[in-house]
């Protein structure tokens, strides 16, 4: 059965063509599922009885289950999520001043294999459908219906398990349902995808249209330091990343956020601040620098309190515009870097 969670707008309306409707059938549904949020088709009065025994013997709107749900002393909710093969993925809502954020996984899995993110343990399972990635949205909203403020999600990073970009039309066509009026109207502003580097993703996101955010998961400022931190940079160096990053602010008029954990000794150095400056000045690009979350899989460390702020004013001092990122549930293993679906690494 196709899950209508999954379908975005323009191919809804292609769909009921072939279904022998008229197109605004589509902006029907979406008003249904999203606006007055119907649990089944029964509930759709407005459309004929006949089509709607066509719409249950075809279609579906599910859910995923929560498997586990975890809540930090922060406020921050993380959810293990069970899809209908069984795997499982995990989501996180972080609670801002401005709005409700959560941070979506992309994957089950992932192949990038950065040497210090525990989300990518379990190497790529495969890419998770639009429905799926939309289910941890809603089961969130749902969560945040039941606390009773009146709240809903509000802005939406896919930075949780796998690459965006090595799964781009699930994740475009997630993004589009999220943004559409007659989805869940979410700002395009207020969506953010994170990349590790896939130039050929960049260079399509580029020519989206989209007024979404990019980020680049940088790490380190130099081609040594980046090959030993994440794989991907063995491909895709950095000679060939940062044009592709200065076509997309060419294109897009968007500003791109250079995401830069902080490890201990490692890549936090004064001369590794010099090399960042020299990298990205000159682009519209800023730099979110992230304490590294230490994980029990390998022997990295957080950097100090003195050096992480040292660092970032090395950054400002050189005209980089920089700052450092609020920590979420770390109690939890929610934080940047900890996902990883426990449950499915025999709770290691």
């Amino acid at each position: 059965m196709i899950n209508l969670y999954g379908m975005e707008m323009n191919k809804l309306q292609k769909l009921m063509v072939e279904e022998g409707q008229k197109p605004y059938r589509a902006i029907q549904l979406y008003t249904w599922i999203y606006e007055k949020k119907a649990q089944n088709f029964d509930e759709m009065s407005d459309i004929s009885l006949k089509f709607r025994e066509v719409l249950k013997e075809k279609y579906c709107l599910e859910l995923p289950k929560i498997f586990l749900k975890q809540e930090s002393k922060d406020g921050t909710v993380k959810l293990l999520v069970e899809l209908n093969d069984g795997k499982k993925v995990e989501c996180v809502l972080m609670r801002y001043s401005y709005g409700n954020a959560v941070c979506v996984s992309s994957q089950v899995g992932c192949n990038m294999g950065c040497s210090f993110c525990s989300s990518g343990l379990l190497g790529k399972q495969r890419n998770l459908l639009p429905e799926e990635m939309m289910g941890q949205v809603l089961l969130i909203n749902k969560l945040l219906k039941e606390e009773g403020k009146g709240e809903r999600v509000t802005h939406i990073v896919v930075m949780g398990t796998g690459e965006p970009f090595d799964n781009y039309d699930n994740v475009m066509d997630f993004i589009r349902i999220l943004n559409h009026p007659k989805g869940l109207a979410i700002g395009a502003r207020h969506i953010t995808v994170s990349t590790c580097g896939i130039i050929e993703g960049i260079h399509k996101y580029a020519r989206e249209g989209l007024q979404t955010n990019l980020a680049i998961s940088l790490h380190a400022p130099n081609n040594e330091l980046r090959n030993k931190l994440m794989k991907i940079n063995k491909a895709y160096p950095l000679e060939v990343l940062l044009p592709a990053v200065k076509e997309y602010e060419t294109i897009s008029g968007r500003r791109v956020t250079y995401e830069y954990l902080l490890i201990d000794h490692v890549n936090d150095t004064e001369e590794c601040a010099k090399e960042l400056i020299k990298l990205i000045k000159g682009t519209m690009g800023y730099v979110n620098l992230i304490p590294y979350n230490e994980t029990d899989k390998n022997d990295y460390h957080r950097s100090s309190g003195n050096r992480v702020h040292a660092f970032l004013d090395y950054l400002t001092k050189g005209g980089v515009t920089a700052t450092i990122r609020k920590e979420f549930g770390s109690d939890i293993d929610a934080a940047c870097g900890q996902l990883r679906a426990k449950v499915e690494d025999n709770g290691k």
